[in-house]
């Protein structure tokens, strides 16, 4: 009983973690003036020290800021 209950609990997280993303994606859609929609097809941020994204997080530090 408790792996039943355990296999049901994650496919819940699960779904719930895929019903956020869609919610997320429809949320950034409606309200493009918040920014844009984040790319999920890289593994993290600059912030979090990821360093698996096409482009160093220091190249992108080091490119000139946009005039305002």
């Amino acid at each position: 009983m408790t792996y039943l209950v355990t296999v049901g609990l994650i496919f819940l997280i699960m779904l719930a973690g895929i019903a956020v993303e869609r919610l997320y994606r429809r949320f950034a859609a409606s309200n493009p003036q918040l920014g844009p929609f984040r790319d999920t097809s890289k593994c993290g941020s600059c912030s979090a020290g990821s360093g698996c994204s096409d482009t160093p997080c220091d190249a992108d530090a080091a490119r000139p800021a946009a005039p305002r």
